[in-house]
């Protein structure tokens, strides 16, 4: 036992002594690749440059050789590679090749995130499942929760990256009394009353507003399921009254479909509104549950494992931002369903850059806002079955996950230094 302790130190010292640097592969050869994420996330937050090798091995990481970077790859289950300068440098001038589809993409510094979540305030045992949540956990990537009292106070201003999952902003709880208790309900009716709100729909909208203003200011914005489609239904409807009466005890506005302001979204425009309550249908058509038909089902729940959109290939030299947000080892991707599963290709905006999608519907969108970006993402959990989750997927199930290396993606998005697209 003490020959072989003495031979893994030797080789530790060894490796440190000619070791110049770390390379974190992301193609078939890594063991953990939501992990590799984790240790990318930590090594910038240490106040440490790293590089993001685009395309290179499925988006693989590349680092100055640390001691303490290699312990936290065999801690966590990483694959990592040592390699020489003379190894780097070879590996660069392929990268750097005009000929090839690759970049060398320098991280700075970790981004500050929070998370708007109800769990902030209430039990919300459905949030649990927020598939952003999961993921930051499960790779061990710090964030802060916060709610519409704390974007109501400000402190948006402290982060650089916000996430919306599967919330309402247009102040009807969800449309659906099965995953929101009465306790959820009253929660946000403390929150509203304590800010001098008549109504659920007039907060939310201040917050909707808030958060928009935030990404106009610098700010990125990643938003999945329903907080991306209701974030713009909501900002559309300012001034009007969609809201049924069962929620907030007065009528819907009879011409609210033609109020609509569309120059106030994000990413969709003339889309139309289910305000009919009679049905409690899902998905197009329906009333009950659906907000708009800027929401495709993915088709019917008994083929969804089956079905699969495509990450578009993008030049990795010259739209750098979407190659950057599409790093991945694979280029299908399994559809998952969501309150809102998937964007209707007819509502969304011709300003909007599509970075996956399916058939039938946009499943991964990209846009730019003043000084700031946001990233809309359909469905609700990308490792997700049928309908509506009610156990947090265990990502030690899916540690390859392509669908959550989409959101990792984002996380790092943040850390790269901004340029100037050149298309």
């Amino acid at each position: 036992m003490f020959n072989r302790f003495l031979l893994l130190f030797s080789l530790l010292v060894s490796w440190q002594a000619f070791a110049n640097s770390i390379l974190i592969p992301m193609d078939d050869a890594q063991t953990n690749h939501l992990k590799a994420y984790g240790i990318a996330y930590t090594t910038l937050k240490s106040n440490t440059e790293i590089d993001w090798l685009l395309n290179y091995r499925g988006g693989s990481f590349l680092m100055d050789y640390s001691s303490n970077i290699q312990k936290e790859c065999l801690v966590r289950g990483v694959s990592f590679e040592i390699i020489s300068e003379a190894e780097v440098q070879s590996l660069k001038r392929e990268i750097t090749n005009p000929d090839v589809n690759m970049e060398v993409m320098r991280l700075y510094k970790a981004a500050r995130i929070a998370v708007y979540t109800p769990s902030k305030i209430s039990l919300s045992s459905f949030e649990d499942t927020d598939a952003v949540l999961l993921v930051l956990r499960y790779a061990e990537i710090p964030f802060d929760m916060i709610y519409d009292e704390e974007i109501l106070r400000g402190d948006l201003n402290k982060y650089d990256w916000l996430h919306l999952h599967h919330e309402d902003f247009t102040g009807q709880f969800g449309k659906n009394m099965r995953r929101m208790s009465a306790k959820d309900m009253k929660a946000q009716e403390e929150i509203a009353a304590r800010f001098k709100y008549a109504k659920i729909s007039q907060l939310k909208l201040d917050v909707a507003k808030s958060i928009k203003a935030f990404c106009m200011g610098g700010g990125f914005l990643f938003a999945m399921c329903s907080g991306a489609e209701t974030l713009d239904i909501a900002l559309s409807a300012e001034g009007t009254d969609i809201v049924s009466s069962r929620f907030d005890g007065d009528d819907i506005d009879r011409n609210a479909q033609s109020k609509l302001d569309f120059n106030k979204t994000f990413a969709f425009e003339d889309f139309t509104l289910y305000l009919n309550e009679a049905s409690e249908g899902y998905g197009m058509g329906g009333g009950g549950m659906s907000f708009s038909d800027i929401n495709v089902s993915s088709g019917r729940w008994d083929e969804e494992t089956n079905a699969y959109f495509d990450l578009f290939d993008f030049s990795a030299k010259w739209d750098f931002i979407p190659a950057m947000l599409t790093q991945n080892h694979e280029h299908l991707i399994r559809e998952f369903m969501g309150q809102t599963s998937a964007f209707n290709k007819s509502t969304v905006k011709p300003s909007v850059l599509v970075m996956g999608e399916s058939k039938e519907s946009n499943r991964y969108i990209y846009g730019e806002l003043g000084l700031g970006q946001w990233v809309f993402y359909g469905g609700h959990d990308p490792e997700g079955r049928r309908g509506f989750h009610r156990t947090p997927t265990d990502l030690n199930l899916f540690p390859h996950s392509p669908g959550y290396r989409l959101i990792l993606n984002n996380v790092l998005f943040p850390s790269a230094k901004k340029k100037k697209r050149k298309t």
